[in-house]
């Protein structure tokens, strides 16, 4: 087990991450963040909505390339959580709503288009059931050449309460950027949401951090959702 805000500390650009889990108490939680180092990737908020989270240019004046930084980063589905750092969100609740899995909505998929770093795709799913909450995470990530497309899929049905999995799209910083490796390491979380914000907010790198967003499932009241934009000084 490593500890999380240590781990996110000594990296200076994870990128962006997904984090799932299960409070200690047994209710879901759920984060995403996302870095920048280019002006385009920087310039950006997140923005609550009643399904879910999307992001949108902070000064729409400096946005020059959209495709891979305006998506919905998170949509409700089934009662759940998709969490993805890009337009595959859609896929997955797509797939969702038309009886399929959460694999099936991604095995068309491959990295993003931005050589010479290829950015994995990577990608959450959280779901309660009868016997509680349970995740998966995946990762899309490019091999020797273009075509040498890999998937890896991470499946958590039975998660112990009080620690989650963090997924991100870099090793650390470098030219190119290094792609994260191995299993996603698990980590021991807070008792809520914004304790888990906090946590994360506060260990990312200060220069190269935009955004955050996290929930936390509560019953009667569902996915209670909170969110810290550097470019609005939150």
């Amino acid at each position: 087990m490593n500890e999380l805000q240590t781990y996110l500390a000594q990296n200076p650009y994870p990128g962006r991450g997904v984090l799932l889990g299960v409070t200690p108490d047994g209710r879901g939680i759920a984060a995403y963040f996302i870095m920048g180092r280019s002006v385009n990737s920087r310039n950006r908020i997140f923005v609550l909505e009643e399904k879910g989270m999307r992001t949108q240019a902070h000064r729409p004046e400096l946005l020059s390339d959209p495709s891979l930084i305006i998506y919905w980063p998170v949509r409700q589905v089934d009662g759940g959580l998709a969490v993805t750092n890009g337009d595959q969100t859609d896929d997955i609740a797509e797939a969702l709503a038309q009886g399929h899995c959460f694999a099936h909505a991604l095995h068309r998929r491959v990295y993003e288009p931005d050589a010479p770093n290829y950015t994995p795709r990577i990608s959450g799913l959280i779901r309660r059931g009868e016997q509680g909450f349970s995740y998966r995470l995946s990762i899309i990530k490019r091999g020797l050449a273009d075509a040498d497309v890999r998937h890896y899929f991470y499946e958590y049905q039975h998660p112990q309460p009080g620690f989650g999995h963090l997924i991100h799209t870099y090793a650390g910083d470098g030219s190119p950027l290094p792609s994260f490796t191995g299993e996603p390491p698990v980590f021991a979380l807070p008792e809520d949401g914004e304790s888990l914000g906090q946590q994360i907010w506060q260990s990312l790198n200060p220069d190269n951090k935009v955004s955050l967003w996290t929930a936390e499932w509560r019953p009667g009241e569902g996915w209670r959702q909170n969110v810290w934009n550097k470019n609005l000084g939150q």
